[in-house]
């Protein structure tokens, strides 16, 4: 073999991501993501046992569990862009440090306002590492069908996180107390952070102009405006309320400016020009319906089971189980099925088969039919993975791989965003269609009916202190009235799936599988090739 081709074949090898060793990469990056998904989640059932062991007052409670998701979704951005010019693994192990520490600080702390700091610091670590995993794959993995499977991999994992992490949490509460839902990230971060520096290629953009430093922080501090907004209204509030309608204009004014800012700079931090072409700015917006539809129902369905059906939490946690399942197996036949039917076609698909799951569990009424959840559920689970991962890797292969980093930010933000917006959404829709069935119930006096128009929950409460006939009149009202609002909004959420399957007709009809480029040798590598030969 002459030097001139031993050249060529070394260049194309590397081209080709990292050789044998991508697929060692992958599962690096998928233990990565199942970390940071856990631990959106693990929380959760530990809330009881924080709020008992450092009394933190109602604001303090709502931050220690809502300021890891803001603070991550507002740094997606910057970090994801950091990665594009000064590595994505150097960001990402930065982000295993960082994250390692914060979970050390969160099971130690004695305060809320430790933890809230210590969460807080979950949050930048998350937001350092999530875009930097899907950058990496996209580098890794030039080949779209090679990186389709990776991609249906990766989210099958992140499926996985989302559900192990109550029951991880249940588990270690039983047996320990509520700061070991951390300590379980601290070994595996040490195991992460030699082997990630090990194992993983180091990749960044074309490194050309200055990194927009102004630009980073008006995009971080306008998602943090927009996210503090829509969670206060996912949580109850009006939008006319002062601490819920300023952090949406600031937010949203700051967020203008950004975009301002990159179209005038002639090297922008991100290249806005992706939105103009079809199947970008389409997967953008099949993401955000897609989560949008999904997250306000998991959170009234897991209301619906514990206080219509009166499942336990973890009887709650099983029964969404098969969710779980369905979306795992969607994520690892993702890529077989991208190849068949196209995006177009797959995400369409997705779509339908969500639509379809939600109407299907229109017919859940007051008495438990586990036979219609479960098929409900699977469908559901299967729709919305074959939905997100079509979305995510047209996404993903219609962006230059120089802004991999800025890509894989724009979508784990728009799925943050998607769902904040589908709390605050669905949430109000099943209040507007629940508060009506409570007035004028008979012997409940008017005060008693205004308390428990608030939630079912607070229902019960009511009930529960009124007693005798005009108690039960009202928890039987309250029941009711929930379950109507439960079908108004699967109702909503349907029609929102429905204009994400006409959406998704934008996408390109077929997967188109190029080549990767291979850079030719240049003049001076030849001739010293030569001279090795």
């Amino acid at each position: 073999m002459s030097g001139t081709t031993t050249a060529a074949a070394a260049l194309r090898r590397r081209a080709a991501g990292a050789g044998a060793n991508r697929w060692v990469v992958l599962v690096v990056l998928c233990v990565s993501l199942l970390l940071v998904a856990v631990d959106a989640t693990v929380l959760h059932v530990a809330v009881p046992a924080v709020t008992e062991d450092l009394r933190p007052g109602a604001i303090e409670l709502l931050w220690i569990v809502d300021i890891y998701p803001l603070v991550c979704a507002s740094l997606l951005i910057l970090f994801g862009t950091l990665g594009d010019r000064v590595g994505r693994r150097r960001v990402l192990l930065l982000g295993y440090g960082l994250f390692g520490l914060a979970s050390g600080l969160a099971a130690l702390a004695h305060d809320p306002q430790v933890l809230i700091l210590a969460r807080a610091l979950l949050g930048v670590g998350g937001a350092m590492i999530m875009p930097a995993t899907l950058s990496i794959l996209r580098q890794v993995f030039p080949d779209r069908r090679e990186r389709a499977l990776a991609i249906g991999i990766w989210s099958a994992v992140a499926a996985v996180g989302a559900a192990v992490g109550p029951l991880l949490g249940g588990f270690l509460l039983e047996h320990f107390w509520w700061g070991s839902v951390f300590l379980v990230n601290i070994p595996l971060m040490l195991i992460s952070l030699p082997v990630g520096r090990l194992l993983l290629p180091e990749s960044k953009g074309d490194g050309k102009g200055p990194w927009d430093v102004v630009g980073a922080l008006l995009a971080a501090a306008g998602l943090f405006g927009v996210v503090l907004g829509v969670k206060r209204l996912g949580g109850g509030e009006t939008v006319v309320s002062l601490l819920t309608l300023a952090p949406l204009l600031i937010g949203a004014t700051l967020l203008v400016l950004f975009v301002r800012r990159q179209r005038r700079r002639a090297y922008p931090l991100v290249d806005l020009t992706m939105f103009a072409r079809p199947a970008f700015s389409t997967s953008v917006g099949c993401i955000v319906l897609a989560m949008l539809a999904l997250v306000g129902l998991e959170l009234i369905a897991a209301q619906y089971l514990q206080l219509v059906l009166g499942l336990s939490p973890l009887e709650t946690g099983l029964r969404l189980l098969p969710l779980t399942f369905a979306a795992m197996a969607a994520g690892l036949a993702g890529a077989r099925m991208l190849r068949r039917f196209g995006p177009r076609r797959m995400v369409c698909l997705g779509f339908c088969l969500t639509a379809g799951a939600v109407l299907l569990l229109t017919a859940m009424g007051r008495a438990d039919n586990c036979a219609l959840m479960v098929s409900g559920f699977v469908l559901l689970g299967f729709g919305l993975e074959t939905t997100l991962f079509g979305a995510y890797e047209s996404m993903l292969s219609e962006a230059p791989p120089e802004q991999a980093g800025g890509a894989a930010a724009i979508g784990e933000t728009s799925y943050q965003l998607g769902a904040g917006i589908g709390i605050a959404l669905l949430g109000s829709v099943m209040n507007a269609a629940y508060a009506p069935g409570l007035t004028g119930v008979s012997g409940v006096p008017a005060s008693a009916s205004t308390a428990a128009s608030h939630s079912l929950g607070e229902a019960y409460e009511v009930a529960a202190q009124l007693g005798g006939p005009a108690g039960a009149a009202l928890r039987h009202a309250a029941r009711d009235s929930f379950v109507h609002g439960l079908h108004v909004t699967l109702l909503v959420s349907a029609g929102l799936l429905l204009l994400g399957a006409a959406m998704a007709l934008r996408l390109p009809r077929v997967m188109q599988c190029e080549a990767p480029a291979v850079e030719l040798p240049k003049p001076r590598e030849v001739a010293e090739s030569r001279v090795s030969a």
